[in-house]
């Protein structure tokens, strides 16, 4: 009976492990159907994309997609922003969101169950409603910088970074995460006479490992995604972001080669950041150990 048991779980096992290999595989097809076109001219990239090949190094291959691209485009200047805005946003976004939502969970204040709500409750509105109303708050707004006084956000990353850095979103991860961990971790400190900050620092945030990763790759995506945004506030090729540099191929006539050597390029990052927080996610999940 025990090894009919045994393979039937085995049985499972193979059966799972088949059924998510197929789904990788399916994920994967934009991936590869993307760098194997990135070396085709653009005949032959549409002529492809009814078979097969399409996903196959068949055919006239060539880096000359991304030698125009790279002559069409400032992709270095434009990967170097949106790596630099983004990880700048993730890494403020993580200090203020915790912070706000440790106090909604362990501070007992006054408001504090209806600002949360209030806060929550923009997690509804679009951000085309308020994108206007941003715009010129951000053009009338005072900045005193190395550059010395100035009026005006405009053409500048801070005006990509300062907007974003807390909302809704991360600070409900917070808190909900937050409320999972067992008090009496939280009592202990106090009656060790530790204060609010260094249990935030010292208890709580090594504790929050998953959910420092989860909100990070949440965060990182909507960041390097920006599109609207950037192209509001942003005319000068000196400070656009990656996603903004796609609309210079639809210019003219449309170059569906160099696309895909300019996406395949700027998706480097992206996975680059997705493996890190990936390995740092395992890695907490393995060294927490905490049970509520």
């Amino acid at each position: 009976m025990a090894a009919i048991t045994q393979d039937n779980h085995g049985l499972r096992l193979i059966m799972r492990y088949v059924v998510l290999t197929l789904i990788a595989i399916i994920f994967m097809f934009p991936l590869v159907f993307m760098v194997m076109s990135s070396f085709k001219p653009d005949l032959q990239l549409l002529r492809d994309t009814s078979s097969i090949r399409a996903f196959l190094p068949v055919g006239d291959l060539s880096f000359d997609n991304y030698r125009d691209a790279s002559s069409r485009v400032p992709i270095g200047t434009f990967v170097f922003n949106s790596v630099l805005v983004t990880g700048v946003t993730v890494l403020l976004s993580l200090l203020a969101c915790s912070l706000a939502a440790f106090s909604f969970v362990f501070l007992n204040w006054k408001g504090r169950d209806v600002l949360l709500s209030i806060i929550l409750a923009t997690l509804i509105v679009p951000f085309e409603t308020i994108a206007i109303p941003l715009l010129l708050l951000v053009s009338q707004m005072p900045w005193i910088g190395l550059e010395g006084f100035q009026v005006g956000w405009l053409n500048t990353y801070r005006v990509q970074i300062i907007p974003w850095i807390a909302d809704g979103l991360t600070i409900f991860l917070f808190v909900q995460y937050f409320k999972d961990l067992p008090r009496d971790l939280i009592e202990a400190s106090r009656v060790e006479g530790a204060s609010w900050l260094q249990i935030y620092l010292k208890v709580v945030m090594p504790l929050a490992g998953p959910v420092i990763a989860t909100a990070a790759i949440l965060k990182f995506l909507v960041m390097y995604n920006q599109y609207l945004w950037p192209l509001i506030v942003v005319q000068q090729e000196t400070y656009r972001p990656v996603m903004v540099g796609l609309q210079y191929f639809f210019q003219l006539n449309t170059a569906w080669g160099e696309i895909m050597a300019y996406l395949t390029i700027i998706t480097v990052p992206v996975l680059a950041f997705y493996l890190v927080l990936q390995r740092a996610f395992i890695a907490s999940i393995a060294s927490t150990g905490v049970k509520g």
